[in-house]
């Protein structure tokens, strides 16, 4: 959750002792990477190689334990063959050093589609660690158990038009997919798949293959569907016709593990709720930090707007959409195949 003064702001020169003190590296190039809560660095030492080193923020900070657990998350799915980022040992040979703010190292390498998220979440279902059960960050602000919890920030709101579409979504998410819920799979989520944490290259058809994933703070225990819903939304952001991403990324998603009749039944109102949090939840974070309003604000400009307008397109018609779309898809790769 958002917090006053919790992002790190260290100085290039602060930055340039701890890679000397941590990692017997010099600094030669370093350009600061966007970020939401921590202070994220390009580093290129004079020693060789590409790094990103994650100064992670106060709040998060004081939380030890999770921070393991994500780390050991990375390296879990690295060790699964999934392209994912790892942490890089210090000189003392320890995956993170708890400085004054926390920091950790890692390896810029890290990328997506439906298909491969979905192979990364069932890695997860199987990971085992004795602190585990720290992810199930009960009121944590992301996860889309606690949409709920969007009602003590829609203060942020006033005024806006906006207001009363998010409250309608929360009501509709209360009333229709907590009864749902129960009959959800669960798992682990990464819970972040946006544009700015997936990686891509050139590939050998002229076009682009998904390469690494970053980004693994917001991990929590929750359901495939999330991370499904999740994924959608972000991608609609980056479309020009939004309408049209439901179906290939439902196609792709259920070619690994098809949804059950609830999960189909809640997509709609759950890619509404992560909307509604990545909304509010920026709102609310630019009256923290004004300073860093133009990287808080990158999805809700978008965003704003296809939340109304899939509001008033209603559930039933996104629905027939997506749904038809995913067997049109479906029909067209089985053709390609044969």
């Amino acid at each position: 959750m958002p917090v006053k003064h919790a992002q790190p702001n260290l100085s290039q020169s602060q930055v340039c002792e701890l890679m000397k003190r941590l990692y017997n590296l010099t600094a030669a190039e370093m350009r600061p990477l966007p970020s939401y809560d921590d202070q994220n660095l390009y580093v290129a030492p004079c020693e060789g190689g590409e790094f990103v080193l994650k100064i992670m923020n106060s709040e998060h900070s004081k939380n030890i334990t999770i921070i393991e657990v994500q780390t050991h998350a990375m390296s879990f799915l690295h060790q699964n063959g999934l392209p994912v980022q790892t942490a890089v040992p210090t000189a003392s040979g320890q995956l993170m050093s708890l400085e004054e703010m926390g920091m950790k190292g890692a390896d810029p390498s890290a990328f997506i589609t439906a298909s491969i998220i979905n192979r990364r979440i069932r890695s997860m279902f199987n990971m085992e660690h004795p602190h585990l059960s720290i992810l199930e960050r009960e009121n944590f602000i992301w996860s889309l158990s606690n949409v709920s919890l969007l009602k003590g920030y829609l203060n942020v709101l006033d005024g806006d038009p906006l207001q009363e579409a998010v409250k309608s979504v929360i009501t509709q998410y209360e009333d229709y997919v907590i009864p749902k819920r129960p009959n959800f799979r669960k798992c682990i989520n990464h819970g972040d798949f946006n544009d700015l944490n997936v990686l891509v290259q050139p590939d050998d058809n002229h076009g682009y293959k998904i390469s690494g994933i970053l980004d693994f703070g917001d991990m929590n225990s929750g359901y495939y569907v999330f991370e499904l819903a999740i994924t959608i939304m972000y991608m609609m952001i980056e479309h020009p016709d939004p309408i049209q991403v439901g179906g290939p990324v439902l196609a792709g998603w259920e070619s690994v593990f098809p949804l059950n009749q609830d999960e189909k039944d809640c997509l709609y109102l759950l890619v509404l709720s992560r909307f509604c949090q990545s909304l509010v939840m920026a709102r609310y974070s630019v009256t923290l930090h004004p300073e860093n309003e133009e990287y808080l604000m990158i999805t809700s400009r978008k965003g704003v707007k296809i939340l109304q307008r899939f509001w008033e397109l209603g559930k039933k018609h996104v629905e027939k959409v997506w749904f038809q779309h995913a067997a049109e898809f479906n029909k067209t790769m089985n053709k390609d195949v044969n």
